[in-house]
């Protein structure tokens, strides 16, 4: 029988740690991240700068369960989190965290918008 799911070794475990802090925690954001995460790669979010823009407000932190893609500019400081970033969303963004980064730094976030 074909192996199903991803094959990502880094997303794995980055699902799996996330599930059992959720479980351990009954945390409903970090429940929706893995939800979002364990979705076939071609489901996963892709959002770009310009939706990004549009959708946040000034030193908010963004929560994208997906890749950034970098059409487009931000206008305000904005902090953005993602599994992972295209090179030119790398480029064009300064505050730029991985979902693991974030997890690691402060798994009790706060004020954070998932969008996608």
């Amino acid at each position: 029988m074909k192996k199903t799911g991803s094959t990502n070794k880094h997303l794995v475990s980055l699902i799996q740690d996330l599930k059992e802090y959720a479980g351990k925690e009954d945390s409903a954001f970090w429940k929706r991240i893995v939800k979002d995460l364990e979705k076939p790669s071609r489901n996963r979010r892709k959002v770009n700068i310009t939706k990004i823009n549009d959708c946040s407000k000034e030193g908010e932190t963004v929560i994208v369960p997906g890749k950034v893609l970098g059409e487009g500019d931000l206008d305000h400081k904005v902090t953005v989190v993602a599994f992972q970033f295209s090179e030119s969303a790398s480029e064009k963004l300064k505050d730029k965290l991985t979902i693991k980064e974030l997890f690691e730094k402060n798994p009790k976030v706060k004020d954070a918008r998932i969008l996608g």
